[in-house]
């Protein structure tokens, strides 16, 4: 889980920081050029910043954190499902990269979320 939490921090934290203090610079390295910049590439940047945050959280309370992750991935497998599989189907341009990365994460979450904790929790 911890190195989930660092991935998030490096990887969220960067993009966070790009895309909510230089969203052109976003738009090229993180979105590949395929989406102009807009107040909504500052908003997903904060989204984004959030989820370092609180992952640099879970380094230390890493189940107490751990929600993070489920957020993760109801928001990476909405956007794979309505963005990038609509974009594929009608062969517009999509962040390619973002996609794959996306797609890694949804894969890999639903075995590190702690699931018996949360239910036996309950």
């Amino acid at each position: 889980m911890k190195l989930m939490y660092l991935t998030n921090v490096l990887v969220a934290g960067w993009i966070g920081v790009t895309s909510t203090f230089f969203p052109n610079r976003a738009i090229v390295s993180v979105f590949q050029n395929a989406l102009p910049p807009t107040d909504m590439t500052r908003l997903v940047g904060c989204l984004w910043l959030a989820i370092a945050m609180l992952s640099l959280f879970g380094l230390w309370r890493p189940v107490t954190f751990s929600p993070v992750f489920l957020i993760q991935l109801i928001y990476k497998g909405t956007w794979l499902l309505v963005v990038a599989l609509a974009a594929l189907q009608q062969s517009k341009p999509y962040p390619t990269g973002m996609a794959g990365f996306f797609l890694v994460w949804v894969i890999i979450l639903p075995f590190i979320i702690p699931w018996k904790i949360w239910i036996a929790g309950s």
